[in-house]
């Protein structure tokens, strides 16, 4: 009886000091974001475009800046044919072609396009959406937070 006991004890006790017992709201089951933008995927047939780190930049003059990458992992070659933010269409200069792992990059030091909103209509931590159109893989719509022209978006510019 007493090695029963001591058995059952035992399995209680790995249960609750590995975790197994804190169920599925365990604080390392909870994702957490760790960059402000938001990442997107459209995965059909020959598509896999990703889209990682989107959000809007608000500049002084109430104009939005898009902030991100996009990539194309898959042979097949796509295009970006243009972005809306909010449902404004947004003025998109530089690279454009999505060749398998060369990405389209708003902003930074390795940015190759810009994607311009006039008139954003919104302000510094609101939501927006950010929907992109390609040539073979159709939309991709976002969520995005809208980030104040400051700290490490200072250099972003209309």
């Amino acid at each position: 009886m007493r090695r029963i006991g001591i058995s059952v004890l035992s399995l209680m006790l790995a249960f609750s000091l590995t975790a197994c017992g804190a169920g599925f709201n365990a604080s390392t089951r909870q994702v957490k974001q760790v960059t402000d933008g938001v990442e997107g995927t459209i995965s059909t047939g020959d598509n896999l475009i990703k889209a990682v780190n989107i959000l809007v930049v608000e500049t002084a003059s109430g104009a939005g800046v898009l902030v991100g990458t996009v990539v194309n992992s898959r042979p097949m070659e796509d295009a970006l044919l243009g972005v809306a933010v909010n449902g404004v269409v947004a003025t998109v200069s530089g690279n454009t072609s999505l060749v398998q792992n060369a990405p389209i990059t708003f902003e930074g030091d390795s940015a190759n396009a810009k994607a311009v909103v006039p008139t954003l209509n919104s302000k510094a931590g609101a939501h927006v959406l950010v929907t992109m159109f390609f040539a073979r893989a159709g939309k991709l719509t976002v969520l995005a937070i809208v980030r104040a022209q400051s700290d490490r978006y200072a250099g972003v510019t209309a």
